[in-house]
């Protein structure tokens, strides 16, 4: 028998999803339609940014959930800053939005400099998911410098599953108009659709796949996918018994997960969120692993702009670090 309240809605929106995709290429077609006829047209932002204390949380912190965030220490005085600033500068322009790079003047916020704990600058620390992570001090080679930012740039994306991406007209990373499709697929897209309507799961997650076969970053491909893939985990569970399962059993991962699978299903998405970053918490090794993936495949299901991803992705990265 079938678990209740197995439809997914009120969890996400397809339709969105799409219309948010259909809304980015319609902004990159008139940018493009303005560069042709010589009108102007809004410059996409630089990478780099300049930080004070009043703005560090919208700045930083929340960027930080959507993209690693490297904070530059610096003041007009230090040499050795001017010597590493342009370096990162060009770097973070090279990188192309795969991560931010927020300069800080430590004469005009040692508020900023004190909370780091920053010894002596240039000093360069990086935010991931809201967590602060020393990276170097001072003026360091150009090789080390790139070595530490793709350390950085592969931790936030295994660990945290944060992504930055080519940098859109709005500044933010991942927001760039898609490239064109390979191919026509509303009608694969609605054939899944229908098939995920009706129950059928495994044909849904198949339509799916062969969507992504030829285009991987199908946004509406993607989100179904994942959804199709959580209700065939919950298909023909007891859901009474799986939460049993779950709190007498503290310690077992697999029944937590489980348990947080039926969670999401239900419409509890924060319980299903805080139930794998306490299962992370409380683990190590390769169990702690199985659960945070689980967390990053839910992620996945919500969509990484609800504000209940950016909690949980900031409470994954303090049980982390």
């Amino acid at each position: 028998m079938q678990p209740r309240n197995m439809s997914m809605s009120g969890v996400v929106d397809l339709a969105a999803v799409k219309a948010a995709g259909e809304a980015r290429q319609k902004a990159e077609q008139a940018r493009a339609e303005a560069a042709r006829e010589g009108r102007p047209a809004a410059a996409p932002p630089a990478a780099v940014i300049d930080v004070n204390e009043a703005d560090f949380e919208r700045e930083v912190l929340q960027r930080s959930a959507q993209v690693p965030v490297v904070i530059d220490f610096w003041a007009e005085w230090c040499e050795p800053c001017k010597q590493l600033s342009p370096v990162l500068e060009r770097m973070a322009a090279e990188y192309d939005g795969r991560f931010i790079l927020a300069k800080v003047d430590v004469e005009a916020n040692q508020m900023l400099f004190q909370q780091f704990g920053v010894q002596g600058i240039p000093a360069v620390f990086a935010v991931v998911g809201g967590q602060a992570l020393p990276l170097f001090q001072g003026a360091a080679p150009e090789a080390q410098i790139r070595q530490v930012l793709d350390q950085l740039i592969q931790v936030a994306e295994e660990r945290f599953g944060i992504v930055g991406g080519p940098l859109g007209a709005e500044g933010e990373p991942g927001q760039a108009a898609p490239e064109p499709p390979a191919g026509p697929y509303d009608s694969a897209l609605a054939a899944a659709h229908e098939a995920l309507d009706a129950g059928d799961l495994g044909g849904a997650i198949q339509a799916y796949r062969n969507v992504l076969g030829d285009d991987p970053a199908n946004p509406e491909a993607k989100l179904g996918l994942a959804q199709a893939e959580l209700l065939q985990r919950v298909q023909g569970a007891d859901p009474q018994a799986v939460r049993k399962t779950a709190a007498d059993n503290p310690a077992d991962v697999d029944a937590q997960i489980a348990a947080a699978d039926l969670d999401l299903v239900g419409g509890h998405v924060e319980d299903a969120f805080g139930r794998l970053v306490e299962t992370v918490r409380r683990t190590v090794g390769d169990e702690r692993e199985r659960a945070r993936v689980r967390l990053l495949e839910l992620f996945e299901v919500i969509g990484a702009d609800d504000p209940r991803v950016t909690k949980a992705r900031t409470a994954l990265a303090r049980v982390l670090f």
